[in-house]
């Protein structure tokens, strides 16, 4: 049986793209990022996020605001 690739928590997709979890969550808002919802948790398969960002789903769109730390 061939392996099956994991489902990843919020938590575990943001260490994955060493990324804040906010990030992540702010992306599900947007529906953004590749996601499932199961029961209340959502989870990610790393080779659609992965792909997802190779397409360029994780650039800034455009006249879309850059956040940056407050100062």
């Amino acid at each position: 049986m061939a392996d099956l690739e994991p489902w990843l928590s919020v938590e575990e997709i943001a260490r994955h793209l060493s990324l804040s979890k906010e990030t992540v969550y702010r992306w599900l808002e947007r529906e953004k990022i590749p996601a499932h919802r199961m029961g209340k948790l959502w989870r990610f398969k790393p080779s659609e996020v992965d792909e997802w960002i190779k397409q360029g789903g994780a650039s800034p769109e455009e006249g879309a605001a850059i956040e940056v730390g407050t100062p």
